[in-house]
């Protein structure tokens, strides 16, 4: 078992050449201007969206090009300076592909925030050189860990503002390093960088010379990701019954959906839930292919021996490893809307491929984020406030611990009026 694991991991590593990482940090600490830096130093921007930008910058009446203005792409976002709704950018390297997700820094937009960090296989938190450590630099540090984000960078910006110090980059460095102890990061890297000089962002900066790691740009290229999905438990979430209408396949029958965990082979034994009915694999198909196996996060199609009766919403596990069916849901939640959540509130639930109803039993406590302090008189969550809420469903949900599989871990909480997401959780 263990070499089948150890072959898988080097199989993902030749196919998984995706890093999706999201960034962080305070007000003004650089991030648009970071990404704006890592899209032009790689050669990933087009020569009229680069005049564009030029253009405007000369508008502004800036004496360097804005590179902020590649992100920010709302006009209310370009007005203030800020960043307010998440953007994506994609870009490559020879060695990898990249989804970029630029986060807003307001404590208004903690919601925008936890959406775009929610599929991060890193976290970048930007902190200004000037100003060290702030409250909003430690709460989306907190943020990233309760999304159990396992790799995290703190990218000591405008470094070409306090001269290049080492000593206030070491002083940081010892300042952050202490506080990550108090939160769940495995994997922690820190980087001292500008973005707006392009110093240890794509190419190594002659002005540190004192700093021996890794460019900013190296490290997100080298960084092992394939590791971090679960490939021991066994977990698809079926979406779809593909039954084709035609003469040539009239007998096919097979279950599509993105496998959430572990290793799929043709011949395993395996488990329907919640029916509990068994089977085995007769073939895994990719496209117009056969595979030999599957695993995170590939889309597929599973076909099964037996005709047993699988629709939407079911799992297919291991016989001998598969979650066991709750309706009670103890998890972290994230409030999105300005209506406050309070107990006994009904809510539509969305779970993997999975939709019920569900029920307020009791808000736990309100974490502060940046205290981590417990209030455990809070009746209610406001919007993008986090805490521990038990809830209640109608139907039992397969799933799994958020530390254990980010995707059977979690789920987004519906307004049933509105239809509008409300709310998404962490199951504990």
């Amino acid at each position: 078992m263990a070499e089948d694991i150890t072959d898988v991991v080097e199989n993902v590593t030749t196919h998984m050449d995706l890093l999706r990482f999201a960034t962080a940090g305070s007000v003004d600490d650089g991030k648009s201007t970071l990404i704006g830096r890592l899209l032009l130093d790689s050669k990933s921007i087009f020569e009229d969206q680069l005049e564009a930008v030029e253009t405007t910058s000369k508008g502004k009446g800036y004496d360097y090009t804005d590179l902020a203005l590649l992100t920010d792409g709302l006009r209310s976002e370009r007005e203030q300076g800020i960043t307010i709704d998440v953007a994506y950018r994609y870009f490559a390297t020879p060695k990898r592909k990249f989804i970029i997700a630029d986060t807003p820094g307001h404590v208004q937009y903690t919601r925008n925030m936890v959406t775009g960090a929610s599929t991060a296989d890193l976290g970048l938190v930007l902190v200004d050189a000037r100003q060290g450590l702030t409250e909003q630099s430690r709460r989306h540090a907190v943020i990233l860990s309760l999304l159990r984000v396992p790799h995290l960078v703190l990218a000591v910006n405008k470094m070409d503002l306090v001269d290049y110090s080492e000593e206030v980059f070491t002083k940081i460095h010892d300042e952050f390093t202490q506080f990550a102890t108090k939160l769940s990061i495995p994997d922690l890297t820190v980087i001292p960088i500008s973005a707006l000089a392009g110093d240890n962002v794509v190419n190594r900066s002659e002005a540190m010379s004192w700093y021996s790691g890794p460019t900013l740009l190296h490290h997100l290229e080298n960084v092992h990701v394939a590791s971090d999905r679960d490939l021991i438990d066994a977990r698809f979430p079926v979406q779809y019954v593909v039954r084709p209408k035609s003469d040539e396949f009239h007998d096919y029958r097979g279950y599509a959906g993105q496998v959430a965990g572990g290793v799929m082979k043709p011949g395993d034994e395996v488990v329907v839930l919640p029916s509990g009915m068994t089977s085995k694999i007769a073939g895994i198909d990719l496209f117009d292919q056969e595979i030999t196996e599957a695993y995170p996060p590939m889309s597929v199609t599973v076909r099964l021996e037996d005709d047993v009766d699988v629709s939407r919403g079911d799992m297919i596990a291991r016989v001998k490893n598969a979650p066991s069916p709750s309706q009670d849901i103890d998890a972290m939640v994230c409030w999105m809307t300005t209506t406050p959540l309070k107990n006994r509130q009904k809510l539509a639930i969305k779970h993997t491929t999975r939709t019920a109803r569900a029920m307020v039993k009791d808000i736990q406590y309100r974490l502060d984020v940046n205290t981590l302090h417990r209030d455990q008189e809070a009746g209610e969550l406001g919007v993008n406030e986090i805490g521990r809420v038990q809830l209640r469903t109608t139907v039992p949900l397969l799933s799994d611990s958020y530390s254990k599989n980010r995707t059977t871990g979690s789920f987004i909480l519906i307004d049933e009026g509105t239809g509008v997401t409300v709310g998404a959780g962490m199951i504990l």
